[in-house]
Order: structure tokens, then sequence, then C-alpha cells
């Protein structure tokens, strides 16, 4: 190991309504996360678990997670492979299976970037770097499920090189 970094984050539960957990239905699953010197994120359970669908819920982060850090890998090997990248967006989407002790897991998760690059030449490398990108990844290193690329790259039209 090179070297060690360490993150910290904060959680406070929201969801008292006047008499805690006293019934599966009594609570709100309501809690915000924070971290210092950055915008809290309201968050909750899926609405499936009666959660508020306002607000994002532990299975969506975990899926923005390996989609942002599927980006930030991948523009860092494009830049180190001289690739001019001038859009990218993502359109992941993830399967959790419930299991019959109450309990559950991802089973996959698919991430569905769209590149938009300068140079037509370079069309091939741009896609052949989604696997050194899913390699540099730390947050999909540290899944125990498949986690699967369907990139799709295009050029900018000359236009949009201004």
């Amino acid at each position: 190991m090179i070297g060690a970094h360490h993150y910290a984050v904060q959680i406070q539960w929201t969801g008292n309504r006047g008499t805690g957990t006293s019934s599966y239905r009594a609570y709100g699953r309501e809690h915000t996360l924070s971290s210092p010197g950055k915008h809290q994120i309201l968050g909750s359970a899926d609405r499936t678990f009666h959660g508020n669908a306002d607000r994002w819920n532990p299975e969506e982060l975990l899926l923005a997670a390996l989609s942002q850090c599927h980006l930030l890998s991948y523009l860092h090997v494009a830049a180190n492979h001289g690739l001019v990248v001038l859009g990218y967006t993502d359109n992941a989407i993830g399967t959790m299976a419930q299991t019959t002790d109450g309990g559950g897991h991802f089973t996959a998760a698919t991430l569905r970037p769209r590149v938009i690059i300068a140079d037509p030449d370079q069309v091939e490398l741009a896609q052949s770097l989604h696997a050194e990108a899913a390699k540099a990844c730390f947050i999909a290193a540290s899944v125990n499920f498949p986690v699967g690329h369907e990139p799709v790259t295009t050029v900018a039209e000359p236009a949009s090189l201004l």
C-alpha cells in the first residue's frame, strides 16, 4: 500500500416523530449527511422501505459513487493519453436483491457513460480507456458485485469545438 486516505462524515437521524422507534411505521427514515465545509445531503430510505422519495437513499448514493468514481478515473486516464473529452454523462443503473432474512445486497451495477470527444481518430482509444478507468476506480474495486460498462463515444460537431 502506498498510503492511506481518511474520510469522515456525520449522520443525524431527523425522523423521530415523537415516539422514536416504538413501531416500524412510527418513525421516519429522514436523516442528514454532513461533512465539514460541504453542503448537507438530505437522505432517507428508499420509498419501498417507507422512506421519503424526495431524498437520496443509500442505494442511489452507492450507485452515484460508482458513477462519479468512473467519471473521475476516466477523465484522468483520458488526459494521460492525450484524449480531449468535451462532455460526459452517465445514466447508471443498479440492481439490489432482497433476501428472505430481511437483508439484501446489490447484485450488479451498470454504468452507461456517454462521452463526447474532439478527435474523430480517437474513438477507439476513447472506448478502450473505460477498462483502464475501471481498474483505477477505488469505489468499484471496493464492492463485491460486478460493475459493468456500456460506453458510447461520439465526436463533437465542429461548431462545438470553438
